[in-house]
C-alpha cells in the first residue's frame, strides 16, 4: 500500500481495532482447545502495586474473558522477598492448568528481575523474555515472540506496510523492545539500524527510514524534524505527563502532518501488546497437547 499523500496527514494505524480482529481468531481456536477437554490458562505475578501494571493487568483480564482464556493473577508484597517469589513462580511451572506466565514489570528494586525472569519455564514464557526465547528469535527460530514488537509487527502488516528490502531504524535498545525488535524487523528483509540516547546525530538517522519504531521512554521526544515525509512512525512509548495525561515517544500532533502512517497513544502500540500476549498463550497451549 501506497502511503497518504505529502498534503494529507498519516493514516491512524488503529491498535484497538487490530486487536479486536485478532480476538476474533484467537476465540475459534480456543473453542476447539475447549472441545478438545483444555481451557488456555495465564497466569501474571504482580509484585507490589504499580499503577502502570495495574492498568496493563486489568486490560489483560478483559482480553482473556473476551476470548475465553482462563486468567489469575497472583499479588505479591512489595516487601516480600526474593525466595518468596521464586517459590510463586515455580508453582505455576508446575501448574498443568497454567499454560502461560507472566511476570509483570517493573519488580521493586530490591529483586534482581533479570535472574527471577529466567526462572519462567520457557515452554510457559508466553511473554518471551527469557533467554531460551531470546536465543530463539536470534537463531531466527523463535518459540515465543515478545509481546510488543510481535505487535508492531502485527500493526505494520495490517496497515499494507512493507518491510521488505526497507530502511528501519529502532530508537531504543531494551531487551523488552528494541533488540527484538531489530531482529525481528530484519527477520522479515529490513535493513535495521538501532538508535540509542548515546546516538550522534540521532535526527540524522531517523531521518532516514521508513519505518521508524520510537521505544525510548522520553515524552514526544521524536519530532517532525526527524522523521522522513511517508514514513511509518510506531510509537511504542506510554509516558504520564505532569499533568496526568499519557504521552507517547513521539509529537504526535506534529509528525502526523509529515509522516505516511502512524499509531496513537493510548490506542496504537498498547492494545496489540494485550492482544499478542493472548496469542501467545493460546500458542502455548496448543504446543502442550502435540
Amino acid at each position: 500500500m501506497a502511503p497518504p499523500s505529502a498534503a494529507a496527514p498519516a493514516a491512524v494505524i488503529d491498535g484497538a481495532a487490530a486487536a479486536r480482529t485478532i480476538y476474533t481468531g484467537l476465540k475459534e481456536r480456543v473453542a476447539v482447545l475447549v472441545q478438545a477437554g483444555v481451557r488456555p490458562g495465564l497466569a501474571a505475578v504482580q509484585v507490589g502495586d504499580d499503577p502502570a501494571s495495574k492498568i496493563y493487568l486489568r486490560n489483560k483480564v478483559r482480553a482473556c474473558e473476551e476470548v475465553g482464556v482462563y486468567s489469575e493473577v497472583h499479588k505479591l508484597d512489595a516487601g516480600c522477598s526474593q525466595e518468596a517469589l521464586f517459590v510463586e513462580v515455580e508453582k505455576l511451572n508446575r501448574n498443568p492448568a497454567i499454560h502461560g506466565i507472566l511476570l509483570q514489570l517493573p519488580l521493586p528494586g530490591h529483586f534482581d528481575a533479570d535472574r527471577i525472569a529466567q526462572s519462567v519455564a520457557p515452554h510457559k514464557d508466553v511473554d518471551g523474555l527469557t533467554w531460551a526465547s531470546l536465543g530463539s528469535l536470534v537463531a531466527g527460530r523463535p518459540t515465543f515472540e515478545p509481546c510488543t514488537p510481535a505487535g508492531v509487527i502485527a500493526l505494520l502488516d495490517g496497515a499494507g506496510v512493507a518491510v521488505d528490502g526497507r530502511h528501519a531504524v529502532v530508537v531504543g535498545r531494551s531487551v523488552i523492545v528494541g533488540k527484538p525488535m531489530a531482529l525481528m524487523l530484519m527477520a522479515r528483509g529490513a535493513t535495521v539500524t538501532v538508535c540509542h540516547s548515546r546516538t550522534r546525530d540521532l535526527g540524522e538517522q531517523t531521518r532516514q527510514a521508513d519505518i521508524l519504531v520510537a521505544a525510548i521512554g522520553r515524552p514526544r521526544f521524536i519530532t517532525r524534524n526527524m522523521v522522513q515525509p511517508g514514513a511509518a512512525v510506531i510509537d511504542v512509548g506510554i509516558n504520564r505527563l505532569p499533568d496526568g495525561k499519557l504521552a507517547g515517544d513521539v509529537d504526535y500532533a506534529s509528525v502526523r502532518d509529515v509522516a505516511g502512517w502512524i499509531t496513537p497513544v493510548p490506542g496504537g502500540v498498547g492494545p496489540m501488546t494485550v492482544a499478542m500476549l493472548i496469542a501467545n498463550t493460546v500458542r502455548a497451549t496448543e504446543r502442550s497437547r502435540s
